[in-house]
């Protein structure tokens, strides 16, 4: 009997923004409003740099519980940097693991330091069977 694997490239999802570290946190709140996401991408400032992310609840730990203007926060002050990203071939079983070992809610897909998607909970548990 063989298992079936399950690959992060087949369930990713493209549901994520990227978006410069020097933007204010109410910027960040407003483009997820409008694109209906809860994750920003961070972008490189330049080849030798590394990508970032920034999720709601870093929002709401490092912002709105410490009583901070999301006017006067940069992205960049919050967001988690570097992150740990998965290859597409990854099997989604490694992916939860790793989201329970280092308690992340998302991380990118990611190869050839080009961004393909985006995995979280909801992607490895609603997959498509």
């Amino acid at each position: 009997m063989s298992k079936v694997v399950i690959k992060a490239n087949a369930v990713m999802t493209q549901n994520y923004i990227c978006m410069d570290g020097m933007q204010t946190v109410r910027e960040a709140i407003t483009a997820m409003k409008e694109h209906d996401t809860k994750v920003i991408i961070v972008n490189k400032r330049d080849q030798h740099d590394a990508y970032g992310i920034l999720v709601l609840s870093d929002i709401a730990k490092q912002v709105l519980a410490k009583d901070r203007s999301p006017d006067r926060v940069n992205i960049y002050e919050i967001m988690a940097k570097p992150i740990v990203s998965v290859p597409p071939e990854m099997d989604i079983r490694y992916c939860a693991r790793l989201f329970e070992r280092f308690s992340f809610s998302h991380t990118p897909v990611i190869e050839n330091e080009e961004i393909l998607g985006l995995v979280g909970y909801k992607e490895l548990i609603l997959h498509e069977l």
